[in-house]
Order: structure tokens, then sequence, then C-alpha cells
């Protein structure tokens, strides 16, 4: 089972968003966190290890990861996704299941 891991800034709104897309999911589970020190979960080296493929809400996110953790054999994905949403949005669970429509 194939395990995904959604990064934003504070873990407040998008990543949490579409963690909960997966949610019972038959295949897939998926966890989110944040790279801010006020996410509410953040990031670690643990969730990295854990994860199969690791989705960033925006480069900057990816950039920073990647700084401070190892990502050497993840498949990393940019959703190219700005912080415009509030949590579970109807128009960012649309991007979100376009953007994630391999995955669903």
């Amino acid at each position: 089972m194939p395990n995904l891991l959604f990064i934003c800034s504070k873990n407040q709104w998008r990543s949490p968003t579409a963690e909960l897309l997966f949610k019972n999911h038959p295949v897939h589970k998926a966890r989110s966190a944040g790279t801010s020190d006020k996410a509410r979960i953040r990031v670690s080296q643990k969730l990295i290890d854990w994860a199969d493929v690791i989705f960033f809400m925006e480069r900057r996110h990816k950039e920073m990861v990647a700084e401070r953790f190892g990502l050497a054999g993840k498949k990393i994905i940019v959703l190219d996704i700005e912080d415009d949403y509030p949590f579970n949005d109807p128009e960012l669970i649309g991007i979100l299941k376009s953007a994630l429509i391999d995955y669903l």
C-alpha cells in the first residue's frame, strides 16, 4: 500500500484537505505535515521515511524539506497550489482531485 505525504506550510488548510481525500482509501494511506515551526504537524525524517510519494503544495516547500532531510529515492511531486484556500474548500478539493487523479 503506497504511502502518500502531503506538505504545505502550517498543515492547516491545503495538506490536511489532501490527506482527507484519502481517508478510508482502499489502496493508499495518506498523512500531512507542514514546514513551519508553527505547523500543526511538523515534517520530520520519520514522516519522510514513511512516505513512498511526497506531494509539495509549492516548490519552496520542496526546497525547504530537501535542505533539512534526505529525499533520495522518494517520488516527489510539486502541485503548485498557492495558499489561497481554507480547509476543505470546494475549489481546493476540485484542484486536488484533478491533480491527484492517478492516485484517487
